[in-house]
Order: structure tokens, then C-alpha cells, then sequence
């Protein structure tokens, strides 16, 4: 299994679900991931992690191509298919296990 860097100390890192190389030339790398609650899918960009939603979000605007993105500092883009598949992924482990779900990223804890 690649090196990685960055990587929480709570998450494991599983299987790839998805790679590919973006025009600028960085690796991308989405990677199923077990957290303590749930699974989830991580982002890594040159086996650096990269933080951010569990799944892949909706853009506001879609351009071309590119409906979902993940990430921060960069945010990558992705077809709807490439979404498709990493959302199934993530759901399928989750669901295999009886585990909910919960995309909690972004939200203020009260």
C-alpha cells in the first residue's frame, strides 16, 4: 500500500476507490477510510490527505464535466459518474455493517 502523509491518527486507511491525474499534474487518490463511527471516503492529492466532506459534494455551479467536488485547499472536481462511484462505496461499507451514515463536515457542533 502507497505512503501517506498527513493522516488523521482516528482513520484507517482502506481501498482505493478511485484514482486519477489532474491537468496540473496531481495524483489524485480517493480512498475508502474507516473513522470510529462510520466509513467514509478521504482525498489524497500526491499521498498527501487532503481534508474535507466524507462524500463527494454537489457544486453550486457545474462547469463542463464536473458536477461534485471534495476538498480543501485545493478542492478537486468530479464527473458524476466518478461521484457515483465513490457515494456507492462509501454507502455499500456502510450499509454492510449497519452503520448510518452522517455527512457531519461543515456543520457548527452545538
Amino acid at each position: 500500500m502507497p505512503e501517506f502523509s498527513e493522516v488523521p491518527r482516528d482513520m484507517d486507511v482502506l481501498d482505493s476507490i478511485l484514482s486519477k491525474e489532474t491537468k496540473n499534474g496531481f495524483l489524485v487518490d480517493v480512498r475508502l477510510v474507516k473513522r470510529p463511527r462510520q466509513y467514509e471516503a478521504a482525498l489524497f492529492l500526491n499521498g498527501k490527505y487532503r481534508p474535507g466532506p466524507a462524500v463527494p459534494r454537489p457544486l453550486d455551479n457545474p462547469s463542463g464535466d464536473t458536477t461534485h467536488w471534495m476538498g480543501v485547499r485545493p478542492s478537486v472536481g468530479f464527473t458524476n459518474e466518478e461521484a457515483d462511484t465513490i457515494i456507492d462505496e462509501v454507502s455499500s461499507q456502510n450499509r454492510l455493517r449497519r452503520i448510518t451514515f452522517a455527512d457531519r463536515w461543515g456543520k457548527d457542533y452545538e
